[in-house]
């Protein structure tokens, strides 16, 4: 015959050591009869007793370990911040280029901030290319029907400084042209700088 709980106080089952509601015959967990009730619990087998408090043990073992698991997770967020994202206008590389004119980067830039780096054609050594930075509509009107004139460029010469300031926030296109009848390759590094005292004009 099934034992039952105490009325009033929580017990405990003999198995797998859920505790139990009061007044219940068996356990809602496993289903294991006879549950003891916190009234005998000192009086119940001591392989019952010591599966009962195994089981409380690792019970609250596995939640303080989700507890610092979780508290290391928020700190180390804290601590870490958002991930860095890379701006595609900072960048090093080296462009092969065929005669005419080739874009290179493009990227976001917001009005007030600017691009830094420099470039130098490095076979032929020192050959005369220039560099030269599109806002959008500029770059679509020459790719369309070839009358977009740069919002700035350098001159034409076999290595530069590149120092470009958006004066509008928009898309800019870094072009590359290559005057000689001859394929070039050039090495070029760019840096987007932010301006924080001015936050933008456009």
């Amino acid at each position: 015959m099934a034992e039952g709980g105490d009325a009033v106080t929580w017990g405990a089952c003999r198995y797998c050591g859920t505790a139990v509601a009061p007044g219940a015959t068996v356990c809602a967990l496993c289903g294991e009869d006879r549950p003891v009730p916190a009234s005998g619990l000192a009086k119940a087998p001591r392989s019952v007793r010591r599966r009962i408090a195994l089981t409380n043990w690792l019970r609250a073992l596995i939640v303080v370990g989700l507890a610092v698991a979780l508290a290391y997770t928020l700190i180390d967020a804290v601590w870490t911040g958002p991930p860095v994202v890379a701006d595609p206008l900072t960048t090093t590389g080296t462009y092969h280029l065929a005669p005419g004119t080739q874009p290179i980067l493009d990227g976001a830039v917001t009005g007030g901030d600017y691009v830094v780096g420099n470039f130098t054609t490095i076979q032929p050594f020192d050959a005369a290319v220039t560099l030269s930075v599109y806002n959008w509509s500029q770059w679509y009107g020459l790719v369309t029907n070839g009358t977009g004139s740069p919002a700035w460029s350098t001159p034409s010469e076999g290595s530069g400084r590149i120092i470009f300031t958006a004066l509008d926030t928009g898309t800019y296109v870094f072009v590359l042209t290559d005057p000689l009848p001859l394929n070039m390759t050039v090495y070029v590094a760019t840096e987007y700088e932010s301006n924080v005292g001015d936050d933008g004009f456009g």
